[in-house]
């Protein structure tokens, strides 16, 4: 689709400067704008390329001014940033939606479903399902018996959706991610044979959450494993059986979180930390990247380092990491004098 500058900036409401019906059908970075995309300058260390870029028309902040001729049309805006973000949602719905039931395809006699449901290819709704207004479910989706599903929910191609599950409006899971599978569960005998501890409960999912690509959520024990409103995954996590995650937390790639573990709010979380089961994490919490946490943490701790510290003493400590090796060679020199002397 093409967008004219006056109907990008009547969306963003920013200001023209320039040509009001220059045409863009693509977005790009600056230092790569051709004629026809748009692009934005939000940032000071790439003002130069908006006097070299070709892009079509270019979002900047309101209080920019050219010092140059630019032969790109401007929209001027509160915040460039934010306007191209809002811009990228704009377009992701354009570009998204889809709507129908494509064959071959199977859907349950009693599936129930709003308006504007799309149904790709070779996907699976089983019985007793029920689909909000505005569910995008791509092909090669699997949804299980009982599961219910809000509003404008998108289920990329390939998710796996195990019975029982609860989503909540506005939830996106990309492709490949695995919502239910049995949690880990096993108890040993006598004879250190393990049995199967039966998985009975279920996920729930609650509005405004994002799920990355090849993450896997398991169902509860018994009870629930829940993600709360505004919780954001990245790709390749691991969620474990009864895990609670609180409101408005982000878990970077390649984390696991083992059972029972309770996590508060507006938390961040780096990319391959692992969090031992039955802990409790405390409200915004920060996790450095490849930290391991084996312990209850309070309110507003930040942590690093395996077994975890305080982002403070782990700062302090890693000054004798690196030095340890020149430790040892004085406390071996000392030693030599002190035997000597004896």
């Amino acid at each position: 689709m093409k967008f004219t500058a006056s109907q990008i900036a009547e969306i963003l409401e920013g200001e023209v400067v320039g040509n009001p019906e220059a045409e863009v059908s693509e977005l790009a970075k600056i230092e790569e704008g051709s004629e026809g995309s748009l692009t934005f300058l939000s940032n000071p260390k790439y003002t130069s390329y908006i006097y070299k870029t070709n892009a079509s028309i270019t979002i900047v902040n309101k209080g920019f001014e050219v010092e140059q001729p630019v032969n790109t049309t401007l929209i001027k805006v509160k915040d460039a940033y934010k306007a191209f973000s809002t811009l990228l949602e704009y377009y992701n719905k354009i570009k998204l939606n889809k709507s129908g039931i494509e064959q071959p395809s199977f859907v349950a006699e009693n599936v129930q479903y709003g308006e504007e449901l799309y149904l790709g290819a070779f996907s699976y709704i089983g019985e007793n399902v029920r689909i909000g207004n505005n569910v995008k479910i791509y092909p090669n989706v699997y949804i299980g018996d009982n599961v219910k599903i809000g509003n404008d929910v998108t289920l990329f191609a390939g998710v796996k959706i195990y019975s029982e599950t609860l989503i909540g409006n506005d939830v996106v899971i990309h492709g490949g991610a695995i919502i239910g599978a049995d949690g880990f569960g096993f108890s040993p005998d006598e004879g250190g044979v393990y049995a199967k501890v039966p998985q009975i409960g279920n996920v729930v999912i609650e509005d405004n959450v994002d799920i990355g690509a090849a993450t896997t959520i398991d169902r509860a024990t018994l009870g629930s494993t829940i993600l709360r409103k505004g919780v954001k995954l990245d790709n390749q996590i691991q969620i474990a059986h009864n895990v609670e995650i609180g409101q408005n937390t982000a878990i970077a790639a390649q984390t696991g979180i083992a059972g029972s573990t309770k996590i508060g709010k507006n938390c961040l979380i780096g990319g391959q930390v692992g969090i031992s089961g039955h802990l409790t994490i405390g409200d915004r919490v920060k996790i450095q990247a490849q930290s391991g946490v084996g312990r209850n943490i309070q309110d507003d701790e930040m942590l690093q380092g395996s077994p975890a510290l305080t982002y403070s003493n782990y700062n302090k400590s890693y000054i004798h990491f690196k030095n340890l090796s020149k430790t040892v060679d004085k406390l071996n020199q000392l030693e030599k004098k002190l035997n000597n002397n004896g």
